[in-house]
């Protein structure tokens, strides 16, 4: 069964009709600038093979409390299909691909399965969801304020 998608294949994602996000809370702010700050090292790494990578983390109890962020940081191109804006960090705007994981969180912290599940299957192969949600939930954890 192939997924839906919410938009046509020649449209691009910032074409979409997306309703504007309300300005995220202290905590979601806190955890944005955390999240940039991580991607602002990654710039001029490696990118990395998701399903690698998420193997070895999963298995490794005494990781970095940033290793999980890195790691979504630079596999998200992979998952999504295309390089991942991500802002400096202090920066008010916030990037469609910022959004998209903020309201990930807000779903994972609401217990709201069913709108992480539309979330994470209108951008992201099947095959990566899994991976990207375990990346997911442990960056809000670890990089929560």
């Amino acid at each position: 069964m192939v997924p839906l998608r919410i938009v046509r294949d020649d449209l691009g994602w910032e074409d979409a009709a997306c309703p504007p996000m309300a300005e995220p809370g202290p905590a979601l702010r806190g955890f944005l600038d955390r999240l940039r700050w991580v991607a602002l090292g990654c710039r001029a790494a490696a990118r990395v093979d998701l399903f690698e990578a998420c193997a070895v983390l999963s298995s490794d109890r005494h990781v970095a409390d940033t290793a999980h962020a890195e790691v979504l940081v630079k596999g998200m191109s992979q998952a999504i299909g295309k390089p991942a804006v991500f802002y400096r960090p202090g920066v008010a705007e916030i990037s469609f691909d910022e959004a998209w994981i903020l309201r990930i969180v807000v779903a994972m912290d609401g217990g709201d399965d069913a709108s992480l599940l539309f979330l994470l299957r209108s951008r992201v192969h099947p095959a990566a969801c899994r991976n990207l949600g375990f990346l997911l939930r442990n960056a809000r954890d670890r990089l929560a304020v």
